[in-house]
């Protein structure tokens, strides 16, 4: 009889009817496609468990699944045998059916064994809206779908939460941000039905509601400040970060934000901010270390761009596929390569520094746009014959040989002169920028010539150094030397010093002006005089190489004085020198040709040449070259970013179990997962472009669905798929299926209108509802997963932080720019090295700038954002874990954002608080927490108050010690033991859970 009760009892708590997708594929996965799933290499039997044609099969002569019938089904039996040998799944896996889960396949044979495509994998088709008892609750179809499941469950929804928790919700939801207390009063005042509203049309017009949703995608694209390997050098990548914020508060679509952020460098046409879009495929970590194999890096950067690509938009964990066939879902090998395919057309280097190109600021871009026209015009005028210009032209033929003599005398070399930093050695005149004078000595710095002992094979051609000079203390007094030993063309790193200038002189004599091309090259910065007048000034921090500064150099008649100004930042000082010719090499050949027997392509050349050196043009000429020098001056201050530079996609193979030493696998050519479909694009081979636009076609199941599943997770807790990460087989089946199909229907159908898709999730009743757990609920659905409620969680590390500044009124809103070093414990990055670092926290508004602007660096990332669980970004991250740990409380406590927040905030309490402590303690609850302290609350605070201003009054050093924490400001005309006693408190306000959880 007990066995009877206990099997009705197990029963009932089984679901009535049976769901292949929900009870019966995530069985199969966990216990039997490792041995029969979609891996052909590991596969036994040559049996399938995971596809339709293999789970209904015949095999010797009986079927594994006959629908109604358990007796001949052959999987059941199976599972069911106590035959050891004939028992699945076999012991020596570690799997073993529990009862519940025979029963499950018991009863979906019996009920006649429907078959599903997996969930993610099956084409979107948008779902009924349910019909509901309570129409009156609807506020969007969203509450249709919840409503009809809580009613199928025996539930109703909670009540609407508070107005004071709802504005703090969607604050933080919508912007990161907690409400002011007057924007708090005004909401819960308004009784006006179409408050909430407003209130949410206000919050997703404000700038800060890009930054919050930024926040969110940095995570899943690992944007980083810093390459993340080996040194962990910083790479400059804040315009894509920029872009990422500017797309979502001017509302992208995410089409076109998925477009552009694969392959904006592709689109016709390319404007700045789509090739800042395209830095998201340099995101990748990379290395400079010298011993690193430049082959195996590259196929770690390509590897990573399909993991990244792959989980971002599809959901998918391709990244199982590198070495073998994925084992539970149906992307091969072969899937992966030939996604790697795809990104085979981006210049990069294996070992180094990555190449950066400029990225414009919106007025730098406005000027050069304005600058372009102004290029353009004199170019015309350059390229217009007229007859006065014709005649002197065959004058000028006639003296030819004369245009290409130029004679360059030896250089002259003085140096180091140090600065106090980088910037100061740039932009310091040292005394060769005033006069040339090597009859005179300079008083010098004590800086050692700095020469990287490096071995040869690091060092290159060119780049031995002098083991003389090295480490070599410079002279009291620097003088001129000639440098007979210097040949042009060749790399010369036996300079001197680190933040220093070293100044290089030579003459250049021409019988005829006319324009001289110059090849650079410097390690660091880089500045050029011509006849005492700057022609180049490049500060870029950079490792040099022959040829990364072409410079033309406008010659006059006669002697030209050249001064050459090199700048270093750290390691070994260097640089690079190359004359070319004044004249195409072409030129002496076509002069020779009588002129009626020239073609017109001869002529055009011809007359090009002598327009770049007539004497009626050379207004034109000066007026075109300050232009040019303009424009490459605004591009020298542009922020940069890494390019993203398309070239021959390189030759890319199946690496076998992912080996790149190997050379023997199959060629592969872009595609896209064959079970997912593609394209026929003829005999094209596709490209970057056409994978972006696959992933947001109608003919990819996956990203919309991955997409509002993972927003669905930022406004309620968690996603109705709860896995975000993995939308394959092993992810868990949604808890509203059909609701989650109409989201991504809309979405797509919206125009992928990602604000139309907020407002739907934020606007819905369902989001309304109070968050309060009760004792029917903790029975009934203790996760939350039928959505009976609102749920709870802290609030991320950067919000946490914003939240404190924003109380204490420290919060700086500035949107953009480059990242910033808010205070970190001093010794932090002792271990970084390569170059050694040290930490320097930023000063002014920079500290006070929200989370989202942080110095990301991967291997030391600040730790009172990884306190609070924030990623280091090294992978594609798409849900941070969410921890509950003393060092959160002691970050609240002692780190000095939040002691430096509380001090400002306690002095805000004396000075606009009352005067007296009750005034004071409800005047700080209203502004940090918009709502009055309970009694309880007043009790202990107020004997916490009594203390610390009895023990501040006793010792005011302690208080003047507390209240210089941080670089704002003391308090002045108050008294510092007051503030310090109210500083106290406000430590406390700030640690709540209250404080740091979004309700």
């Amino acid at each position: 009889m007990a066995a009877l009760a206990c099997h009705s009892a197990f029963a009932v708590s089984l679901p009535k009817t049976v769901e292949f997708n929900r009870d019966i594929r995530p069985i199969l996965a966990d216990n039997c496609f490792a041995c029969h799933g979609p891996d052909k290499n590991k596969r036994k039997a040559n049996l399938r468990l995971d596809t339709q044609e293999g789970l209904f099969a015949e095999i010797g002569g009986r079927h594994l699944v006959v629908p109604g019938k358990t007796k001949e089904s052959e999987l059941f039996r199976r599972i069911t045998t106590h035959d050891a040998d004939d028992l699945m799944p076999k012991s020596k896996t570690g799997a073993r059916l529990s009862i519940t889960q025979v029963e499950l396949i018991k009863r979906w044979i019996e009920q006649g064994a429907k078959w599903e495509g997996h969930w993610a994998f099956n084409p979107l088709t948008r779902p009924a809206v349910p019909e509901v008892k309570k129409p009156a609750w609807i506020k969007n179809p969203i509450d249709n779908f919840i409503l009809s499941r809580l009613a199928h469950e025996g539930l109703k929804p909670s009540p609407e939460a508070d107005r004071r928790t709802l504005i703090r919700r969607v604050s933080f939801d919508l912007t990161g941000l907690p409400p002011t207390p007057e924007e708090a009063r005004a909401f819960i005042a308004d009784k006006n039905p179409d408050a909430y509203d407003r209130l949410v049309d206000r919050l997703m017009a404000s700038p800060q509601y890009g930054e919050r949703i930024a926040m969110y995608w940095l995570d899943e694209v690992r944007y980083a400040d810093t390459d993340g390997f080996h040194a962990d050098n910083y790479r400059s990548v804040f315009p894509y970060r920029d872009y990422v914020i500017n797309a979502f508060n001017t509302n992208m679509a995410f089409d076109r934000f998925t477009i552009e952020q694969l392959a904006g460098d592709l689109l016709p046409d390319a404007t700045v901010a789509q090739k800042i879009a395209s830095t998201y495929n340099r995101l990748n970590r990379t290395t400079e270390e010298g011993g690193a194999q430049p082959k195996e890096y590259l196929a770690k950067y390509a590897a990573d761009r399909v993991r990244a690509t792959s989980e971002a938009w599809l959901g998918a964990t391709m990244g199982c596929a590198e070495c073998h066939d994925h084992k539970f879902d149906p992307y091969t090998t072969k899937d992966f390569y030939s996604f790697e395919a795809f990104f085979a057309d981006i210049k990069e280097k294996g070992v180094g520094v990555p190449e950066t190109s400029p990225a414009p600021n919106e007025t730098q871009a406005g000027e050069l746009k304005q600058i372009a026209g102004e290029i353009n015009g004199l170019q015309k005028v350059l390229g217009t014959p007229t007859p006065e210009l014709v005649a002197a032209q065959l004058e000028w033929e006639k003296t030819f040989e004369d245009q290409k003599v130029a004679t360059l005398d030896d250089w002259h070399w003085i140096g180091p002169f140090p600065g106090t930093n980088y910037d100061h050695a740039f932009n310091e005149a040292f005394p060769p920028e005033k006069e040339i004078d090597f009859s005179k000595g300079y008083p010098g710095g004590t800086n050692s010539l700095a020469v990287d002992l490096a071995a040869p094979d690091d060092t290159g051609p060119g780049l031995a150094p002098d083991p003389e000079l090295a480490n070599k203390p410079a002279p009291a007094v620097l003088n001129w030397t000639t440098r007979t030993d210097w040949s042009d063309a060749v790399i010369h790193n036996d300079l001197a010093g680190e933040h220093a200038a070293n100044y290089l002189y030579r003459t250049i004599t021409v019988k005829a002006a006319g324009t001289l091309e110059l090849s650079l090259g410097s390690h660091d910065g880089i500045r050029v005089w011509l006849n005492g007048k700057e022609v180049l000034n490049n500060p870029s921090k950079r490792v040099i190489a022959p040829g990364q500064q072409p410079l033309p150099l406008r010659l006059a008649l006669g002697e030209n004085k050249l001064l050459v100004k090199i700048v270093n930042d750290n390691g070994a000082p260097a640089f690079y020198f190359k004359a070319g010719s004044m004249v195409p090499e072409s030129m002496p050949e076509l002069i020779k040709i009588k002129p009626a027997e020239r073609t017109e392509t001869q002529k055009k050349e011809l007359a090009s040449a002598y327009r770049a050196v007539a004497p009626a043009l050379e207004t034109v000429r000066n007026q075109l070259a300050a232009a040019k020098t303009k424009r490459d001056g605004i591009y020298a201050n542009c922020p940069k970013t890494l390019s993203v530079e398309t070239v021959e996609p390189r030759v890319m193979r199946i690496l076998p179990r992912g080996n790149w030493m190997r050379d023997d696998g199959e060629i592969v050519t872009p595609a896209v997962p064959r079970f997912l479909g593609g394209w026929d694009l003829g005999e094209r081979r596709a490209t970057r472009l056409d994978l972006a636009k696959w992933l947001v076609s109608g003919k990819n199941p996956l990203t919309a669905r991955v997409f509002v599943n993972r927003f669905w997770k930022l406004f309620y807790g968690k996603g109705l798929s709860k896995t975000l990460e993995e939308s394959g087989t092993r992810s868990e089946w949604p808890t509203h299926p059909e609701l989650l199909d109409w989201l991504a229907m809309e979405f797509m159908e919206s125009g992928w209108d990602v604000k139309h898709l907020v407002r739907l999730l934020v606007t819905a009743n369902s989001y309304r509802q109070a968050s309060e757990m009760t004792a029917k609920l903790r029975e009934k659905d203790p996760a939350n997963q039928l959505l009976a409620r609102q749920s709870s969680f802290r609030l991320d590390a950067e919000m946490v932080r914003d939240n404190a500044l924003a109380v204490s009124g420290l919060l700086v809103k500035k949107i953009g720019g480059p990242s910033v070093k808010p205070y970190q414990p001093a010794g932090y990055w002792d271990a970084l090295n390569f170059p050694k670092r040290t930490y320097q926290d930023d000063q002014g508004e920079s500290e006070y700038r929200r989370g989202l602007y942080t110095f990301w660096c991967r291997t030391y990332l600040n730790p009172s954002l990884l306190a609070f669980d924030a990623s280091p970004r090294e992978e594609c991250t798409v849900e941070r874990p969410q921890s509950s740990t003393p060092m959160q409380a002691l970050t609240l406590l002692n780190d000095t954002t939040y002691v430096e927040a509380a001090r400002v905030l306690g002095e805000h309490i004396v000075r606009h608080g009352g005067t007296n402590f009750d005034t004071r303690i409800n005047w700080v609850f209203d502004h940090a927490l918009e709502r009055q302290p309970r009694k309880d609350e007043l009790k202990l605070l107020k004997k916490l108050y009594d203390g610390q201003l009895e023990y501040y009054k006793a010792d005011p050093g302690e208080a003047r010690k507390l209240l210089s924490s941080g670089q704002t400001p003391a308090p002045k005309e108050v008294k510092v033991e007051d503030v310090a006693a109210w500083t106290a408190i406000s430590r406390v306000i700030l640690n709540l859970h209250e404080s740091i959880t979004r309700y």
